[in-house]
């Protein structure tokens, strides 16, 4: 039965502006799953009940690493004081192929249950910082920056947001409370695109409104009715670069739809403020990593 994330591990998520209450249902839930009520019949069959083991989570390749308190907290959950937990490396560092990231002393059944789950969270958080610095770094000459989505893993959010925080990126909303994007069907229902914004603003007078266009008539339209924060979708690269012109600082602006690693630099090369990247939670690799096990003398 899973058990409840030490405090020690607690503070090191609370630090990175984790919930360990909010990492301690996601890791309850994989264990479970894993599990799914009955128990590991390899481990059961072939390992002793009281041998003692050291599991080595190593990189298989390089990358930026991210959830390693995250990963930790599996081990903490499935076996609290029965384990050691050493992180070798913190989240958003640089991590080379054969490089150990963290390594857990205890009993070896309860490491090789927490084995997978440990490593699905770690290799899917490290994979959305990885594909993020890359995108960071290849607009590195601009002032843009690249932003997330709600494009992300149902139950996930959270930790797929701070991975992309890992990786130099910027969090968008995080749900549909944080803050007003007024889109396509918006538009239609509300009867205009300035006039969804005003609904908006208007109800929601405190709250922040973006507001997507699709024609540099659009954006005018909204400037004029004051948006501060404006979607441009799926915009060419000369449109985006009459947009700036257009815009002249007025409001901020956040190239989307569809873009791509090799066009960022064009984009982020026209001014606007923002890069919009779905791809860096909905499509990011995960990064190989391993669990290598040694046996305690």
């Amino acid at each position: 039965m899973a058990g409840s994330i030490s405090a020690p591990i607690a503070e090191l998520l609370a630090a990175a502006d984790l919930d360990p209450a909010d990492v301690q249902s996601v890791i309850t839930r994989a264990i479970d799953e894993d599990l799914d009520g009955g128990q590991d019949v390899t481990t059961v069959a072939t390992v002793p009940i009281d041998q003692r083991s050291t599991l080595d989570l190593v990189a298989r390749s390089n990358g930026v690493v991210a959830g390693v308190p995250v990963a930790a907290a599996v081990f903490d959950v499935m076996s609290g004081d029965a384990v050691s937990i050493t992180m070798h490396c913190t989240d958003g560092e640089q991590v080379a192929a054969g490089q150990t990231i963290i390594s857990i002393i205890g009993p070896t059944h309860e490491l090789l249950r927490a084995e997978r789950p440990a490593l699905n969270l770690l290799g899917r958080l490290s994979g959305i910082a990885t594909l993020t610095q890359t995108w960071v770094r290849t607009v590195a000459d601009s002032q843009a920056q690249v932003r997330d989505t709600r494009k992300t893993t149902p139950g996930l959010r959270k930790l797929e947001k701070y991975a992309v925080r890992c990786g130099g990126g910027v969090n968008h909303r995080m749900s549909l409370s944080d803050a007003a994007l007024v889109k396509d069907n918006h538009v239609v229902a509300a009867g205009g695109v300035a006039q969804a914004f005003a609904m908006v603003r208007t109800r929601f007078p405190n709250v922040a409104v973006e507001v997507e266009v699709d024609s540099l008539d659009q954006l005018d339209e909204v400037l004029r009715a004051g948006a501060d924060l404006v979607l441009l979708d799926n915009f060419t690269v000369p449109q985006m670069q009459q947009a700036v012109e257009r815009n002249a600082g007025r409001a901020k602006l956040e190239a989307s739809g569809g873009l791509s690693l090799d066009a960022a630099a064009q984009v982020a090369a026209t001014g606007v403020d923002y890069l919009a990247v779905g791809a860096l939670t909905h499509s990011a690799p995960v990064l190989d990593i391993g669990a290598d096990l040694r046996q305690e003398n």
